[in-house]
């Protein structure tokens, strides 16, 4: 017997996604979420409708967030910067792809800051597509975005959730040393998974060299990281990453439903108990994370997490002053 074909009965054991495959009957119970209110006062048509006039993109929008009406009423929006156009085609990931997309708009770093100011909040995230068409991966973008919000709200705390930057360390040193509070880069999911669930141009060890080399050139910065789960990942999978991530000291892990965003894209292959996300809530507070968000609706950019981050940073700042 060959190695190739144990190899292949070994993951023939194991669960994975696929695209066109049969979904668990029925979502449980528990994926409700409230719309977003439509008063015309709420502070979700504020964060809206002063995006739409700067001609901005948020991941909420693109990306079909089903906790935009909580977040942005909070008062956190997550503004997607370099375009709403992605160079990777991720089989979990509903925003529109092209290996050629328009170029960045070189004002954007204005207008986000401009729109930023007048939100009155005081923790935002700026994300953006994958842009391996651009030399740095856009790391320049978002670094001059952190430092003109810097400059306008020194008090601010601005997470960056970022790609891998094609494994680029100077662009990913580039961001880290810009003044923002938070490098965030998303793992997606455990390592057997990687080649079914992300583009090629991905993958788990190039994820990990990022989150990892932003420490080492900025030892003081917060690192955060993402998995979703239910696509055919075993408990001693997920554990094993969170032991990966604690081993290069990633601060912040979230746990979520993965759901699939249209008929072409990746079929779920189980719903994850609220139960079991406690328990890897629990396994990641006992491995030493400074936090763990875990739950069916959680997504990586979410209020609560958000909320919790800033006042254990201005916490932390204070003790250390």
């Amino acid at each position: 017997e060959t190695e190739t074909e144990t190899e292949i009965e070994t993951e023939d054991d194991l669960r994975r996604p696929k695209v066109g495959a049969e979904m668990p009957h029925g979502r449980p119970s528990w994926f409700r979420v409230p719309a977003p209110s439509q008063s015309e006062l709420s502070r979700y048509a504020e964060v809206k409708n002063s995006l739409e006039d700067l001609s901005l993109h948020t991941v909420c929008e693109e990306a079909q967030c089903p906790n935009i009406g909580e977040c942005w009423n909070g008062g956190t929006g997550t503004i997607m910067l370099l375009g709403d156009t992605c160079t990777r085609g991720c089989m979990f990931c509903a925003v529109k792809t092209d290996t050629k997309p328009p170029p960045p708009d070189p004002f954007e770093p204005f207008k986000t800051a401009d729109a930023i100011m007048k939100w009155g909040v005081d923790y935002i995230v700026l994300t953006s597509v994958d842009r391996d068409d651009i030399p740095d991966g856009g790391s320049g973008h978002f670094a001059t975005t952190v430092q003109l919000i810097k400059e306008k709200k020194p008090q601010m705390l601005v997470e960056c959730l970022v790609s891998d930057f094609r494994g680029d360390l100077q662009a990913v040193e580039k961001l880290s040393l810009s003044g923002l509070d938070v490098y965030a880069h998303n793992m997606e999911t455990v390592e057997r998974l990687q080649k079914f669930v992300r583009d090629p141009r991905a993958g788990y060890h190039q994820s990990l060299s990022t989150l990892q080399h932003a420490k080492i050139v900025k030892p003081g910065l917060y690192t955060k990281t993402s998995l979703m789960l239910g696509l055919g990942e075993t408990d001693e999978e997920v554990i094993q990453t969170m032991k990966d991530l604690r081993d290069i000291d990633v601060d912040v892990v979230t746990f979520g439903q993965y759901l699939r965003p249209t008929e072409n894209h990746l079929s779920v292959v189980e719903y994850v108990t609220p139960e079991k996300f406690d328990y890897f809530r629990q396994v990641g507070e006992d491995m030493g994370f400074k936090y763990v968000a875990s739950g069916p609706m959680v997504r990586s950019s979410y209020k609560a997490g958000e909320f919790y981050l800033e006042h254990m940073i201005k916490k932390e700042r204070r003790e250390s002053n």
